[in-house]
């Protein structure tokens, strides 16, 4: 059903934030503050989110994927970003990528992720990658949207539905944060009810 974008109340983002340019920029200004530890901070703000749902529903899989090129890719079968429809019909999606998470970015007794250091947020790995593609499948219907920095630089792009239900976050960490270069797979274990697969083909 389509309602207007003002009746919807806000939970862990402002549905009124598209993209919030001051916001991206304070990240992008100090990446070892939001992301101590470089790309596994990264990585674990990305499967905080599975992890979540995990908890709400009794259990989750997860697949993280360490690509040849430097990005990484982190798919879940959950039900995938909230996704809504405007007074005029027009899909409007959660803005996880380009606004604060509110429950946690300004926080200071923030829950910490498996690596000690406070969460923050998905936009943190959204600002501090050269580039982010959020792909999207829910039952009312499924898209694919690319990041820059944090922005989007394309509309919302349909994608056929195949019948499952998930999201998948592709990202290229900033060459200027810290390489992951331990084993993810002890982080990734910190979150009962999340089964985290991973599968690193970088080679070498």
């Amino acid at each position: 059903m389509s309602t207007s974008r003002a009746s919807w109340r806000n939970t862990t983002h402002d549905w009124a934030t598209d993209v919030d340019l001051g916001h991206l920029g304070r990240i992008r200004e100090k990446p070892a503050e939001f992301a101590p530890g470089g790309v596994r901070h990264l990585i674990l703000e990305v499967l905080a989110y599975p992890a979540d749902e995990a908890a709400s529903t009794g259990g989750g899989r997860c697949a993280v994927t360490l690509h040849p090129d430097g990005s990484v890719s982190v798919a879940d079968e959950g039900r995938g970003t909230d996704t809504r429809f405007d007074e005029r019909g027009r899909p409007v999606k959660k803005p996880v990528m380009a606004s604060k998470d509110l429950r946690f970015f300004d926080d200071p007794g923030a829950e910490a992720l498996p690596d000690g250091h406070p969460r923050r947020g998905m936009s943190v790995v959204a600002a501090l990658s050269e580039w982010l593609v959020h792909t999207n499948r829910r039952l009312n219907g499924s898209w694919t949207q690319r990041y820059e920095h944090g922005v989007p630089v394309t509309d919302l792009e349909s994608v056929a539905g195949d019948g499952t239900t998930g999201t998948t976050v592709r990202f290229l960490p900033g060459a200027h944060l810290p390489p992951l270069t331990d084993d993810l797979r002890r982080f990734a274990d910190g979150w009962p009810g999340l089964s985290v697969v991973v599968d690193d083909r970088r080679g070498g």
